[in-house]
């Protein structure tokens, strides 16, 4: 009985999807007093906003590994979590992305990678926002990503080593700032899957932040000596207004 009930509570505790969640203080810098964005990237469960432990990540870049960005050590939901600063001084598309250390997942069986990016406009200038990074897993946006209102379709498309993915599921929350309240545990991640064209839809209901995973079991990797698959996810963060 007791086993019954420990089975029951982890897999409650997984049932709901855990986000490397990245967001900035803005994804449209209009004015100077702005163009300093802050980027948090924190390991939670966006919806029920409670967080897990991240390690530090390889790195917070901008458009290539090249280019990386400081890390600050911070605090989310009582876990560690990381922190960068960058500042915007041209007009432009920014694109920024968080190579994460893989997480071993025991109650899954597996690792777990998810490379989330966001994309942040700056003074008036919208080209290229939808010109891929070249990332092995990635999302492109179908729909302007910055400038978003709740009640839009989105659509993205799902790249893995450059070329559509099809009937892949994509894990869609909201960071629910607003103390939303969820009528049943299964309402609390959405999940949505692409077409053979890689695309997949969604309308966004609320104002905030939402975050789509794209997820694509693909390598192994040691834990204990024993090789355990890893979850790559192509993740992508946009607000709604």
């Amino acid at each position: 009985m007791k086993k019954t009930i420990l089975s029951f509570f982890v897999a409650a505790a997984i049932a709901n999807a855990h986000f490397l969640t990245t967001i900035s203080s803005t994804d449209n810098v209009n004015d100077k007093k702005d163009a300093n964005i802050k980027i948090d990237a924190m390991f939670i469960h966006p919806f029920e906003q409670t967080g897990m432990t991240m390690e530090k990540p390889v790195g917070i870049y901008l458009e290539s590994t090249k280019n990386a960005l400081p890390l600050t050590q911070t605090k989310k939901f009582d876990h560690k979590a990381w922190a960068t600063n960058y500042e915007i001084k041209k007009p432009g598309v920014y694109k920024f992305f968080v190579e994460p250390q893989p997480y071993f997942e025991p109650a899954e069986e597996k690792y777990i990678s998810h490379v989330p990016k966001i994309i942040v406009s700056a003074f008036g200038v919208e080209d290229g926002w939808d010109e891929p990074l070249g990332l092995k897993y990635e999302i492109i946006p179908m729909v302007k990503p910055f400038a978003l209102y709740s009640g839009n379709l989105f659509q993205g498309k799902v790249l893995h080593d450059g070329k559509p993915a099809s009937n892949v599921e994509v894990e869609v929350e909201l960071y629910n700032e607003f103390g939303l309240k969820a009528p049943s545990e299964a309402h609390i991640t959405q999940v949505v899957k692409t077409d053979d064209n890689g695309v997949f839809s969604f309308v966004m209901n609320h104002k905030g932040w939402w975050g789509f995973a794209a997820l694509i079991e693909e390598g192994e990797k040691d834990f204990e000596g024993k090789k355990y698959p890893i979850e790559n996810g192509a993740l992508l963060w946009i607000k709604a207004y």
